[in-house]
């Protein structure tokens, strides 16, 4: 029998290496003495390192740069973010593990996120006849991707912007999830696989599988309806991974545009679940490694174990907005005539440890420098300043002029229609906690930083039972406290941990949130022009595309009659509207429609 090493050395373990190694260098002498041929030594095993690297949610972060302030990006932690530095790091690790030994991926979320993504989709947009090559598209293409996994914000600015956007990659994207609603088969490409050659040894092919998220198919409904459908992730995977291994694929690797949770904030409006990279991990056989994305949340190296065949599953989510570079470093053992992945290893690399790429500024310096001034452009004159620091908590006149906006736009669009004499409502979200629009000039990128999203304005048609359901779903996002307990506003809010962005003001009524009554039984007062609500009333109700279609499962929205829609951004009609006025003056806009109360007794 040849010498197991393996057994060998496990052996020593237990029965002590002197002993052992004794016996191993004198076994052939006296094998020779009994007359038998002496076994030659197992020949070494043949290996290979292997490093994928990966990021995700760049959202169109290049630069380390805040368009909003006007200033280089900074933060509480020194967090440092963009593309730039992205290249430095991933240069550092080619060095280190030969270039010849790497892949680069992406997790999705690319071209949505920042002034300059939103000035190469609708200001000079891409798909103009002539138009620009997408900042991204370069960036990624001179730092080397080698596939990128769809995200749902690629979907944002309509199929024709994403399609283009491809057409300018010198890399795949990926949606092995993403079908044709007709034929369902893939409209993009499912895989990619990548061949790496071993000196004495058969080389090593790897296979990258793109996964996107279910949700889509609500978020950006009026841009995919009809066209694609988004199938679970877990049910493509299965699907996929046995076709990439019958291939000959040695390593499969998933890059998805999706959390790890196993939660959906929809709730059951999809049979899909949002954040699935966990259960995937855990249910198909066949996947050695899994970028995960979606969610913003740091992941440096997560182990699921497959319940099929027992064996580890390695996740790792970077940070956002290119603020981290994940690692998988795998290594391989070629035996019994194939190549087996016999560890694999996870981490987190920090864009704050680097300095920009030269390369990358200097090749998109001229397109940061336009949107630098196009965001500030002067466009108006405000007469108080005004901040969304406790617009969480009270009702912030800056929120007030988000929801008198949308319901202007609403009531000029219903005019002429069955509908227009009806009130109009209005939603929105306190989404950042530091927006501030000075008194003095107003310029795009103060009005840019109170909206951050892209979404564009919908008229919905719901009644004053429904307007009151919505109302206290919105509710659950404060913490229930009881009267007379101290109040302390950083953990008054996000209740279940629900984001900012899932609590909504609705303008056109009065009511208070009794936060000492318990999720479901807080909303108090609630008024139309002074009177009760009467629960058969009918609103036409100004809400954003994200909600309307929904995002953040707010009861009977998404289900209720669309009156009308359209594709401007909501942030676009804010620039607008104060652009009309010339003077931004919170009197005009500014009220009190709401208030915390703890047993009838206002919080503040």
């Amino acid at each position: 029998m040849p010498l197991n090493r393996r057994k060998f050395l496990k052996k020593s373990a237990v029965t002590g290496a002197g002993v052992a190694l004794t016996g191993a260098v004198v076994a052939p002498a006296a094998e020779a003495a009994e007359g038998r041929k002496p076994v030659k030594p197992s020949k070494p095993l043949k290996r290979y390192s292997l490093t994928v690297m990966g990021t995700t949610d760049l959202h169109g972060h290049i630069f380390n740069w805040d368009y909003f302030k006007n200033a280089e990006y900074s933060d509480a932690k020194g967090n440092a973010q963009g593309l730039a530095r992205i290249s430095t790091l991933v240069e550092q690790v080619r060095r280190e593990k030969g270039r010849c030994n790497t892949l680069l991926l992406d997790a999705g979320d690319t071209i949505q996120g920042t002034p300059l993504t939103y000035y190469y989709a609708k200001v000079d947009p891409i798909t103009a006849k002539g138009g620009p090559v997408h900042p991204m598209a370069q960036a990624m293409n001179a730092i080397g991707y080698d596939a990128v996994a769809l995200g749902n914000h690629e979907f944002n600015y309509g199929i024709e912007t994403l399609r283009k956007f491809e057409s300018q990659c010198r890399f795949p994207l990926l949606g092995a999830n993403a079908l044709d609603a007709k034929t369902l088969k893939p409209a993009f490409p499912p895989y990619f696989m990548k061949t790496f050659q071993v000196k004495g040894a058969p080389p090593v092919k790897v296979a990258v599988l793109g996964l996107t998220n279910p949700g889509i198919a609500i978020w950006d409904k009026a841009y995919v309806q009809g066209k694609l459908t988004f199938p679970g992730l877990e049910e493509q995977a299965a699907k996929w991974v046995p076709k990439l291994r019958s291939m000959g694929a040695d390593v499969v690797v998933v890059s998805a545009h999706s959390g790890s949770s196993g939660t959906s904030s929809y709730g059951d409006q999809l049979p899909y679940i949002e954040n699935s990279a966990a259960l995937v991990a855990q249910q198909v056989p066949g996947i050695d490694a899994i970028l995960v994305g979606h969610a913003h949340t740091e992941i440096a190296e997560l182990k699921v174990t497959n319940t099929a065949t027992g064996k580890t599953v390695v996740l790792s989510e970077p940070l956002a907005y290119a603020e981290r570079l994940s690692l998988f470093d795998f290594e391989l053992v070629f035996e019994k005539g194939k190549w087996a992945v016999e560890s694999v290893a996870a981490s987190v690399r920090d864009s704050k440890t680097v300095a920009d790429d030269p390369r990358i500024t200097k090749l998109l310096k001229d397109e940061h420098d336009v949107v630098v001034a196009y965001v500030n452009q002067v466009v108006g004159t405000a007469t108080d300043t005004l901040t969304t620091v406790e617009a969480r908590y009270t009702d912030a006149p800056i929120i007030d002029l988000i929801t008198r906006v949308q319901e202007d736009v609403v009531t000029a669009a219903m005019v002429g229609t069955s509908y227009a004499s009806l009130p109009v409502i209005a939603q929105a979200s306190p989404f950042s906690r530091t927006s501030e629009i000075p008194a003095g000039e107003v310029t795009i990128r103060d009005l840019s930083s109170l909206y951050v999203y892209d979404n564009t304005l919908v008229a919905k048609l719901l009644t004053g039972a429904q307007v009151r359901a919505y109302l206290e779903y919105s509710a659950q996002y404060f913490v229930r406290t009881a009267a007379g307990a101290p109040v302390d506003v950083e953990k008054l809010t996000n209740a279940e941990n629900r984001p900012d962005y899932n609590y909504d003001y609705v303008s056109g009524l009065t009511y208070d949130i009794d936060i000492a009554q318990a999720a479901g039984s807080r909303i108090r007062n609630l008024a139309y022009n002074g009177v009760a609500l009467d629960d058969s009333q009918q609103f036409v109700f100004a809400v954003n595309n994200y909600r309307a279609n929904g995002g953040g499962a707010f009861p009977h929205v998404a289900s209720a009659p669309e009156l009308w829609s359209e594709s401007t951004e909501i942030r676009t009609r804010i620039s607008e509207w104060v652009t009309a006025k010339g003077v931004l003056n919170p009197k005009e806009f500014a009220s009190v429609d709401w208030k915390l109360t703890r047993d009838g007794t206002p919080v503040f």
